[in-house]
């Protein structure tokens, strides 16, 4: 068999040599180099296609490194509110990662099939013989190939690795976060439901003030539009038949301050209130009106 040969140093004393005569072209060089000196045996023979089915369609080291960042990419999932929808979407995303890594699994493994297949040769053993020439009980070109895809894909699986470990740690922190949200939330429902329970249950109203005049005993008393009465001196929720009760009281406390209890925007206020003749109608100079219970 004539022997030329291209001659590719290493750096090292030892120099690897790709033969381009007879059997398939062959070179034999460590796992570091096997990309660039595969890259460079191409300029000299086609290839013959893939080894085996499994190896069908590897696409090379670069190639299927961004299509694995970009699985899990910002770029490519918009950012979504914490959500039931937006955990599925995540858990959908590592599912497809730990799919696309059994993939790769079986085709490292079917790879590792074809080296096995001749005569166990592996990654590391010598594709020449004793006098330098390639060896002629192995199918040179499937070593070759197989040995490149393992590299390729054991890469592929690295780079898989991290990004599953990081969709991981993202998921559990959006779980943690949640978490934390739903118990602050729990604690703020339960403190709220604790103050409405030990806070005082306000009266009944029987009463409202529709209208005060300016000026009048009512405005000076700190009556305001809406006030909801309670207790206007001894008339209360228990005793109110009709505003005449109210008119009464009016009528009996002329020039005498009268205890008003109203109610306005879920507080309770005390004033004091003295009918009194002034510029307007009436000792009050307000309109009052009865509430429907």
């Amino acid at each position: 068999m004539s022997s030329m040969g291209l001659f590719i140093s290493t750096g090292s004393s030892e120099n690897h040599v790709v033969y381009l005569a007879g059997d398939p072209a062959h070179f034999q060089a460590p796992p570091f180099l096997c990309l660039r000196t595969c890259a460079l045996a191409e300029l000299f023979w086609p290839r013959r296609g893939p080894v085996a089915p499994a190896s069908a369609g590897v696409r090379s080291r670069e190639t299927q490194s961004s299509s694995l960042r970009s699985a899990m990419s910002g770029e490519d999932v918009p950012h979504r509110a914490e959500s039931s929808e937006a955990r599925a979407a995540a858990v959908s995303d590592i599912q497809d990662l730990m799919r696309r890594k059994e993939e790769i699994e079986a085709e490292i493994k079917a790879n590792y099939d074809v080296l096995e297949s001749q005569k166990g040769i592996g990654m590391n053993e010598p594709l020449v013989d004793c006098e330098g020439y390639p060896r002629a009980d192995v199918d040179l070109y499937q070593v070759r190939t197989a040995r490149h895809n393992i590299i390729c894909l054991q890469n592929d699986h690295k780079a898989l690795m991290k990004q599953v470990e990081e969709a991981l740690h993202q998921l559990h922190a959006r779980d943690k976060e949640k978490q934390a949200r739903d118990m602050a939330e729990a604690r703020e429902e339960a403190m709220n439901r604790r103050l409405a329970s030990n806070s005082p249950t306000l009266p009944q109203a029987f009463a409202r003030v529709n209208s005060i005049s300016p000026g009048s005993p009512a405005s000076i008393a700190g009556l305001q539009v809406d006030d909801e009465i309670v207790e206007f001196g001894s008339v209360n929720t228990q005793n109110f038949q009709s505003l005449q009760n109210v008119g009464t009281v009016v009528q009996h406390s002329e020039g005498k301050p009268l205890n008003v209890t109203v109610i306005r925007r879920g507080e309770k206020h005390q004033l004091r209130l003295i009918p009194t003749r002034w510029a307007g109608k009436g000792l009050l100079g307000c309109n009052i009106i009865p509430l429907q219970r």
